[in-house]
């Protein structure tokens, strides 16, 4: 690729560069992130990429000719740097990085950071001292373990968290010898932790020497003729033994070991991650790499290793992988800090560890081209979807981005709009919005509220907002006549041209306008040359247009067009609903006038018991809220502004 000339700003930049360890990150013109990168030395590894003898593959050839700016972070070490690393990927998810795709969310069993621990069901790892086991493959697998932890340990079945005083008289699972009954204060802290260290060994795969501890329990509790106790752990051993059965055992020497596969092509990389504790495999897990198609093997898997650690629950105390990577050295040093013990990080040669390896590869295989196949069909689904609204339609371009909304209230309570987004027949969940509705009447009007919300969003695109700095190709209304009019006129009055229909619920109707109001008095041009004029233009809804006819049609049910609308609709009543169901909650607990700086709980009790809810305190005038005691005008006024705010 021909080299460009470097903008001054980078120039100026190299000249600048510390020789410290750090992150560096490379900008292009509009400032986005293109690509995070960490080095031992800042001004070595960045001034590699700009010389004129630098030979690049295609994708850094690409990226150095985007490069129109940079910055960088110093740290103290190389293992910081790759920590910080790590999370500006996440952070920015640059297109030049290789970048994990994790679009499922895997099952995990936890065992919860309390003074009687619990063991759950979940799908989200957080930093709160839990510990986490897994990740699943499937929900269906750690509900049946649960299952048969909550039989064969007396833990909490019930879910509930309990400090072991006593709170209420022990439930029939006490009586089962389900549970040691904590909520009743029978629970012993001191037997419950070893109940809760056994099931610490079973799901860290240590079944068998845990078999044996309770082998010798029952053989000591017949030796004592306490034979219900025996044959309750008898129960154990067999459920115990029934499990151990199904496992397969991968290696001898009983370590546990993450095994890491990668397979490539045109589309990306899949790794297959096997999970073995103690010489067993107890799950497995497929992932997509984004960006890899270009990059080298080494360097996917390089990636993958640091993004999936920097996040993961666990480290077991050998990572296996398929081919070496550049920075095994820090990699590994970084990991043995997570783990808080020895970690290896290796390359098998031969024996059991490459056969390991081989099998994660084939599925990896299977996955990839599962992958592949779900990606051909949802894109084949898409551009279906997409022509068939071109045609049916008449849109001049294809509908790449159709944007839905949808409003949500209670007679006028807590009025919200959403705006849902997809693109290419995909969900963009980055780029959905939320709209607290600022019109408040004394009767509910969803079609002002429409009106509204879509002033506001394209009025947002006309003065340059970032966060709405796309234009849709399509705009789908979940309403009928009355809603698409409202919308219709909102972007009319801004002098924008985008095609809307209307989405009716009963029968699935389509709504289309097809007759086109007379130009406004502001000269298109002039609206052009200075978006800043939207500002002007009113907020406040007269009545439904009356300008437009309407045509209003039906799409077979199972028809690709209308699937992608009423996924859309339901996606942007999903989504306002939601919002409109905190704002609620928050308000009917008086909240909403917690954060309000001045207003603390007796001023704020006063101000509910006189005006019964923070609705009928928004609708007080600035004289009334001062007149309540303890108020003074300059706090009503404060409070006013912050609940019209609101």
């Amino acid at each position: 690729m021909k080299k460009t000339k470097l903008p001054d700003q980078v120039t100026e930049k190299l000249k600048l560069l510390p020789t410290n360890p750090g992150c560096y990150i490379y900008k292009d013109e509009k400032e986005n992130v293109l690509y995070v990168g960490k080095a031992i030395n800042l001004r070595n590894r960045v001034r590699s990429y700009f010389q004129d003898s630098a030979r690049h593959g295609l994708r850094i050839a690409r990226l150095v000719s985007k490069v129109r700016d940079m910055e960088w972070i110093v740290v103290d070490s190389e293992v910081e740097a790759l920590v910080l690393e790590c999370n500006l990927i996440k952070e920015h998810r640059p297109p030049f990085n290789v970048r994990l795709r994790d679009d499922k969310s895997y099952p995990y069993i936890t065992i919860t950071n309390e003074k009687f621990p619990r063991v759950m069901f979940t799908r989200r790892v957080k930093k709160d001292g839990a510990k986490y086991f897994g990740p699943y493959t499937s929900a269906f697998s750690v509900r049946d373990t649960l299952d048969l932890l909550h039989k064969v340990f007396p833990l909490i079945p019930c879910g509930k968290s309990w400090s072991g005083r006593e709170e209420q008289r022990p439930c029939l699972y006490y009586h089962l010898n389900r549970c040691l009954g904590p909520c009743a204060g029978l629970a012993d802290s001191k037997e419950y932790k070893e109940v809760v260290g056994k099931v610490e060994r079973f799901l860290q795969g240590r079944e068998e020497s845990m078999v044996n501890d309770l082998k010798r329990e029952m053989n000591e509790a017949a030796e004592n003729l306490d034979f219900e106790r025996a044959a309750q752990i008898r129960d154990q051993i067999q459920a115990i033994e029934n499990v151990l059965q199904k496992q397969k055992v991968l290696s001898s020497d009983q370590t546990d070991q993450d095994v890491i596969a990668v397979v490539k092509d045109d589309r990306g990389a899949a790794i297959q991650m096997l999970y073995v504790r103690g010489g067993k495999l107890i799950g497995q897990r497929q992932f997509i790499l984004d960006g890899a198609s270009e990059a080298p093997t080494q360097e996917a898997v390089q990636e993958f290793v640091k993004q999936y650690y920097a996040q993961a629950p666990e480290v077991p105390r050998e990572i296996l992988l398929p081919v070496e990577i550049e920075e095994r050295n820090i990699v590994q040093s970084w990991l043995r800090q997570r783990r808080g013990a020895a970690v290896t990080v290796e390359v098998p040669q031969g024996g059991e560890k490459l056969r390991l390896v081989d099998m994660a590869a084939n599925n990896a295989e299977q996955a990839l081209a599962l992958f592949s196949q779900e990606l051909s069909q949802k894109e084949a689904w898409a551009e279906e979807a997409m022509s068939q609204l071109q045609e049916t339609l008449g849109l001049p371009t294809l509908p790449l981005r159709v944007e839905g909304y949808d409003i949500s209230n209670i007679q006028g309570t807590a009025p919200v709009g959403s705006m849902v987004v997809v693109e290419n027949g995909e969900a963009a969940k980055a780029e959905y919005r939320r709209f607290k509705i600022r019109w408040h009447p004394e009767s509910p009007n969803d079609f002002a509220m429409m009106h509204e919300v879509i002033t506001r969003r394209l009025r947002a695109y006309l003065d340059g907002d970032e966060k709405f700095a796309k234009l849709p190709d399509l705009i789908m209304i979940d309403g009928g006549k009355g809603q698409l009019a409202a919308a219709l006129k909102a972007r009319d009055d801004l002098r924008l041209s985008v095609p809307m229909v209307g989405l009716a619920k009963r029968h699935e109707i389509i709504y289309q306008p097809t007759h086109v109001p007379p130009a406004s008095n502001v000269p298109r041009e002039e609206m052009e040359s200075d978006p800043g004029r939207a500002r002007d233009l009113p907020y406040k809804f007269e009545g439904v247009s009356d300008a437009y006819e309407y045509r209003d049609f039906e799409l077979p049910l199972n028809s690709p067009g209308l699937l992608l609308l009423r996924k859309l609709r339901d996606e942007a009543h999903r989504f306002a609903i939601s919002f409109h169901r905190k704002l609620r909650d928050k308000r009917m607990t008086g909240s909403a006038i917690e954060e309000i700086p001045g207003i603390g709980p007796r001023r704020r009790r006063l101000l509910l018991r006189t005006f019964g809810s923070v609705e009928g305190i928004r609708r007080a005038t600035v004289e009334d809220l001062a007149a309540v005691p303890t108020m003074t005008k300059r706090l009503a006024e404060q409070v006013r502004e912050y609940l019209q705010e609101g």
